[in-house]
C-alpha cells in the first residue's frame, strides 16, 4: 500500500457566503467522508490548514507573510490516504466535498524516506 497526499485548493469564495446552516451541512459531508475513509483503514491523517502563513527563503534570511495566491489556488487542507494505486487515489478524491464550492484537489504519490 502507498500513501498519497490530496491538497485541497480554493472553495473559500463560495464557502464565505453560505449560511451557518450550509456551513454546518458542508462540514458533515467532509466528516461523514473522513469516516468512510477510516472505516475502509485508507484515512492516515489530514487538517485545514490557516490562509496565512510565512514563506522562508535563502536559507532562513529572507521571511515573508504569504503565501499570496490567486484565491482558487489558495491549499486550504490536506489529507494523507494509504491506498493501493494512484488510480484508487484519484477514484477516491472524486467524492471529496471541496467540488461542492468549487475546489479541487491534487493528488500526489509520497516517497518513503530510507533510513
Amino acid at each position: 500500500m502507498d500513501e498519497y497526499l490530496y491538497l485541497f485548493r480554493g472553495g473559500q469564495d463560495k464557502r464565505s457566503k453560505q449560511s451557518p446552516e450550509e456551513m454546518q451541512a458542508h462540514m458533515q459531508k467532509w466528516g461523514d467522508w473522513i469516516k468512510v475513509l477510516t472505516e475502509q483503514g485508507k484515512f492516515v491523517g489530514g487538517l485545514p490548514l490557516e490562509e496565512a502563513g510565512k514563506v522562508v527563503r535563502e536559507n532562513g534570511d529572507i521571511i515573508t507573510d504569504g503565501p499570496f495566491t490567486e484565491g482558487k489556488e489558495v491549499v486550504g487542507g490536506y489529507f494523507i490516504v494509504k491506498v493501493s494505486s494512484e488510480e484508487e487515489a484519484i477514484e477516491i478524491s472524486k467524492d471529496c466535498p471541496i467540488f461542492d464550492h468549487g475546489g479541487s484537489v491534487e493528488v500526489r504519490k509520497i516517497y518513503p524516506m530510507v533510513s
